[in-house]
């Protein structure tokens, strides 16, 4: 018979442990802490590790764990693992994603009331000997606006919370219908009428090029007197230096954050030295239940895996067999660099996505392929770790999206196509895909044919078809020292409207994008991020 060994590197709850040891075929070694060099010298022995935020699972530990077949991340994140390398590894990344969803949630509820009551600083008070009981007049929450940034499984939570005590909640949320929204509760708004209607504004978002720094000083002048900010989703999301600013002008009436940019938090970050600043160490899944509950699911799904073969919350692999996984390998890659792309330059509430597939890939079951879309569009929209090949259609179906498939076994331009054909309620996009090789390649943006990698960093502009447009842009990214790796262009016909997509080897900022988009003849300049 045979065994495996599992090595648990940051503790697991009793209950996870029994699920371990009660398997015939695991043999479970649990630490509650481990250093770098001991789990350097001892993973080659082991089949699978278990860790929390602790554990970094980076490119070494990977290549050093020469047996390894399963990592799994008891909770949501996976930024500890390197999953690319595990998966060029062909080791599976699992995640627990549904674990500490409602203690999350709690802890923005708990911040926001700590915040408005004023509870750390009468706290502190009273433990200095004092009775202030003037300087602490706090607001009620009752009959209040809260804003929230993201209405994803989080989000959603926070909104039910926040009904409960009689709150008016409204939310922003570009890939959500109104529908949807409102049957959870929930007015549909736009970021603008966020910000200067909401009393408390909560941000439940990935942290992406697009997200970074979205609430800043500008954001903020939008926002009514005396606002209120939480953050319990990710660090970077909120400029702390305009945050500060406002905080001291008191334009912001005060702050709650569980992440910040840089974590462990530099003590000497000029927040910390605000009396309406309030925070807590990332303790959002901090909970006694969640642990237990992301202890008994990554427990499970390891022993499932082990001993069954069986996939659950991949994070990186569907669930297939090892011969269908090699070939439908490079069309998975293809279809979730489709799926992560088009949210990315499509704005609107996705209403329906008909995808098409053409030639010998018509003949095989497509279904994952369609849930890869799925997962590369919703990790775009999300907060990061959420979404993997298990609940990707769970969230299309609860967003109200209309996934619909077609086949054809016949030969168009290529042997395989793929056509991804969306519609929001402001616009519409179609993509078509192929492979070369192995290789994944986008070969055609609605009207305009062109060939490109979806992945890495990759700017897509629109421009007018004149001399100079890409003279002007290789000058611009030289002169910004940013490298352009490969290039494709397209245009609907001689002098008319043509499509750059440009692959540079580092990631671009707002500025960058704001300066190409004031060259001559340039429509529109996007960034996307895969």
């Amino acid at each position: 018979m045979t065994t495996y060994k599992v090595l648990v590197c940051d503790g697991i709850s009793e209950e996870g442990a029994k699920i371990l040891k009660s398997s015939k075929k695991i043999e479970a070694v649990i630490k509650n802490k481990i250093s770098r060099e001991e789990l350097l010298s001892i993973v080659g022995d082991f089949h699978a590790l278990a860790v929390r935020s602790a554990t970094k699972v980076d490119k070494e530990v990977i290549e050093k764990g020469v047996n390894l077949k399963v990592i799994g991340r008891a909770g949501i994140g996976v930024d500890n693992i390197d999953v690319p390398s595990a998966t060029k590894r062909g080791i599976v990344v699992m995640n627990t994603p549904g674990g500490n969803t409602i203690t999350t949630a709690e802890h923005t509820i708990a911040l926001m009331m700590a915040l408005t009551r004023h509870i750390p600083q009468a706290t502190q008070s009273v433990k200095s000997g004092k009775w202030e009981k003037s300087k602490f007049i706090g607001r009620e929450l009752y009959n209040k606006t809260l804003g929230i940034i993201g209405l994803g499984n989080i989000g959603s939570i926070v909104a039910d919370r926040a009904k409960g005590l009689k709150m008016n909640v409204i939310a922003y949320d570009p890939y959500l219908t109104e529908e949807l929204a409102a049957k959870k509760g929930v007015e549909l708004v736009s970021l603008d009428e966020l910000y200067e209607r909401s009393h408390y504004i909560t941000i439940h978002v990935p942290l992406l090029e697009e997200t970074r720094n979205m609430i800043n000083k500008e954001t903020i002048a939008k926002m009514r007197n005396g606002v209120f900010i939480i953050n319990c989703a990710r660090g970077g999301l909120v400029n702390e230096k305009d945050l500060y600013e406002a905080l001291l002008s008191k334009k912001v009436a005060g702050a709650a954050f569980d992440v910040f940019e840089k974590e462990p938090v530099d003590p000497s970050n000029p927040l910390l030295t605000l009396d309406n600043f309030i925070c807590t160490p990332h303790l959002g899944a901090s909970t006694e239940e969640a642990q237990v509950n992301v202890s008994i699911a990554i427990a499970e799904q390891i022993v499932d895996y082990l001993e069954r073969g069986v996939i659950v919350n991949a994070v990186n692999v569907p669930s297939l067999t090892s011969e269908e996984l090699s070939f439908f390998e490079p069309f998975l890659k293809l279809n979730e660099g489709i799926g992560a792309f088009i949210p990315q330059i499509l704005k609107g509430a996705i209403k329906n996505v008909q995808i098409e597939y053409s030639g010998d890939i018509a003949e095989k079951n497509t279904k994952v392929l369609t849930i890869a879309f799925l997962k590369g569009f919703f990790s775009k929209v999300m907060e990061s770790g959420e979404v993997n090949y298990v609940n990707a259609p769970l969230i299309a179906k609860e967003r109200g999206m209309n996934i619909a498939e077609s086949k054809s076994t016949s030969i168009k331009e290529f042997n395989n196509l793929i056509t991804v054909s969306v519609k929001t309620d402001k616009d519409t996009l179609n993509i078509m895909g192929t492979i070369f090789g192995r290789e994944p390649r986008i070969v055609r943006i609605n009207n305009f044919y062109v060939e490109s990698v979806p992945e890495g960093h990759i700017l897509m502009l629109y421009n007018y078809d004149k001399p100079g447009v890409i003279g002007n842009i290789g000058t611009m990214l030289g002169r910004l020292n940013i490298n352009i790796g490969s290039m494709s262009w397209g245009r609907d016909k001689a002098g008319g409207t043509a499509i750059s997509i440009l692959h540079v080897d580092q990631p671009v900022d707002k500025s960058v994008l704001e300066e190409m988009s004031k060259l001559p003849n340039i429509i529109s300049v996007n960034y996307i991020e895969i």
